[in-house]
């Protein structure tokens, strides 16, 4: 395997041809500068132009390149993930590849790290995106976030952030959970601050990672709130659901069998209604209580007692420009 490089630069691609060659050079010449060891990890995230051929030569020319080859787009998240599970580096700076992410703003990622910061997150000061299709809900977005999640920094959706190994490799990435591993790594005690980066308009190709991961964004947002308040007694909260919805079923089942028995009541053709309902809250405080924990323990056993993979790998192009074939 060589000599462990100090840093890795993880890039997920998808239909990226017109951006692959630039992207290379500029990364090569600004790594270069840092007079330290590195590593670029280019995931091809299921292209179907020529962004693996470009890669493919990419990797044939120069030793520290890594090309890994998804069998099919798994998405941004699963991409990194891929990235980040072959880097080598003692550090991880993640990126986009349609060049809006400039290269030249690496080395502040760099000096934050070397103060001794675990996660190091870039944050577009000065965004040119359309204002009222994406400015403004971005800001939204960002506001609810640091709010849910406990972490103060402004710009979550941006891919481009510099992480410590260590940190990384406690934290499952699924859904569009890397927009959340700050969150999560700040909960398990991991310093976090911000750069502002610079935001430029993309000049070759489509984003192809758009506005249709809002409502996955926001699911999943939900998902590292409560991950974060409950990860360790999820009884507490559906417990809680479940504990008084069953208490208010029971109160009213209560006073109708007094009503019954006191004096005598018809409970059938005079408070029905009023059974039924208080039979439902029984019912669904036991549901919320099942149900719920069932659910959260089948979603962790999949993502992290068994190490699944978010992704299939087709092929991963090393240094002596070896080919590996991985069967899945």
């Amino acid at each position: 395997m060589g000599t462990v490089p100090k840093y890795s630069i993880v890039v997920p691609l998808h239909d990226e041809q017109e951006n692959v060659t630039e992207l290379y050079y500029r990364l090569k010449a600004v790594m270069e500068t840092t007079g330290e060891s590195f590593e670029l990890v280019l995931v091809d995230d299921g292209s179907r132009d020529n962004t693996f051929p470009l890669l493919r030569e990419v990797a044939a020319v120069d030793s520290r390149v890594t090309v890994v080859k998804l069998r099919r787009n798994f998405g941004q998240t699963s991409a990194l993930a891929a990235g980040f599970d072959h880097a080598r580096g003692q550090y991880i700076i993640a990126m986009d590849g349609d060049l809006q992410h400039d290269p030249a703003d690496i080395p502040m990622f760099v000096e934050k790290l070397a103060e001794g910061y675990d996660i190091v997150s870039g944050w577009r000061k000065r965004r040119i995106d359309n204002l009222w299709l994406r400015r403004i809900p971005s800001r939204c977005a960002n506001w609810l976030m640091a709010k849910l999640s406990g972490v103060d920094i402004h710009d979550f959706g941006t891919t481009f952030k510099a992480y410590r190994r260590e940190v990384l490799e406690g934290i499952p990435l699924y859904g569009e959970l890397h927009r959340f591993i700050p969150a999560l790594a700040s909960w398990q005690g991991a310093s976090i601050c911000e750069v502002p980066i610079r935001n430029v308009n993309r000049e070759h190709g489509n984003s192809h990672y758009g506005l249709s991961r809002t409502f996955r964004v926001f699911f999943d947002l939900i998902t590292i709130r409560f991950l974060l308040r409950y990860l360790s007694r999820p009884l507490h909260f559906f417990g809680s659901l479940g504990m008084c919805s069953m208490f208010a079923g029971t109160v009213v089942s209560l006073w109708l069998l007094g009503q019954k028995v006191l004096q005598g009541t018809h409970i059938m053709s005079e408070h029905g209604p009023l059974l039924i309902f208080a039979a439902v809250l029984i019912l669904a405080g036991v549901q919320l209580l099942a149900l719920g924990l069932l659910g959260e323990m089948q979603v962790r056993h999949f993502h992290e007692p068994s190490h699944r993979a978010p992704y299939a790998v087709d092929h991963v192009l090393r240094a002596q420009n070896e080919e590996h074939s991985v069967q899945e």
